[in-house]
């Protein structure tokens, strides 16, 4: 991996690009990531970019069993998270990722930044977030399973089939598609292109659409096929 950057989703909307064709986007506010700690091999066993994204108040950090202070924050950083920042001499961060870069050491924690600027228009990226919840749901909802009859005479609607065999093995199997929690999933789209990038404003337009709601966290990577 050569470029990556943690970003937060703002939105969808839509541009026109040269040839006057409407173009749907998401919009990314894309770093500025302060580096905080370079991993090495002779330390660590590999080499990787430890980065902070967003910033949290150090009086909502969560202190350790002889602290009195407890988190009032669901994004509130530990005692030791704000000695890590602190050593890098970086604000405290409310997100903490790791990136295994191929250059990795010709980052300096407390000196590198990683903005928006490291894409450029036209790179094919991943973007990896977790998807929004939705919830309890049913066979068809979650696995997109087949209905069954409408007609009014029918019992049949929307329930899954079948839980098991009649007699051999008499049991529902291991991995069986069934209602349950929707949602909430890591989920990477690949290949998606950087369609415009504002430096000013931290800004990373990509094409189409990402997984997750709006203000939650993104990871943007180099694109495993990219080329391909």
């Amino acid at each position: 991996m050569k470029k990556a950057i943690l970003a937060e989703k703002v939105g969808m909307t839509q541009i026109f690009n040269e040839q006057g064709q409407l173009v749907p986007v998401t919009v990314l506010k894309a770093g500025p990531c302060n580096v905080l700690q370079v991993k090495t091999v002779e330390n660590d066993g590999y080499e990787a970019v430890q980065v902070g994204f967003g910033e949290v108040k150090e009086k909502i950090v969560t202190k350790d069993g002889s602290g009195k202070k407890v988190i009032r924050n669901p994004h509130g950083a530990t005692k030791a998270e704000v000695g890590h920042a602190k050593k890098a001499g970086v604000a405290v961060p409310k997100f903490v990722r790791e990136f295994k870069f191929e250059n990795a050491a010709e980052y300096v924690p407390g000196e590198s930044v990683i903005k928006a600027d490291i894409f450029a228009e036209g790179d094919k990226v991943d973007v990896t977030a977790k998807s929004k919840g939705k919830g309890y749901a049913g066979g068809l909802k979650r696995y997109g399973l087949k209905s069954g009859p409408s007609g009014h005479g029918s019992k049949y609607h929307r329930h899954a089939g079948s839980n098991g065999s009649a007699t051999t093995p008499g049991r529902v199997m291991k991995g069986k598609k069934m209602p349950g929690h929707m949602g909430t999933e890591q989920v990477t789209v690949q290949n998606l292109e950087v369609v415009k990038i504002d430096v000013e404003n931290d800004l990373i337009l990509v094409r189409g659409a990402v997984p997750g709601p709006k203000k939650s966290l993104v990871c943007i990577a180099e694109s495993v096929k990219a080329g391909k």
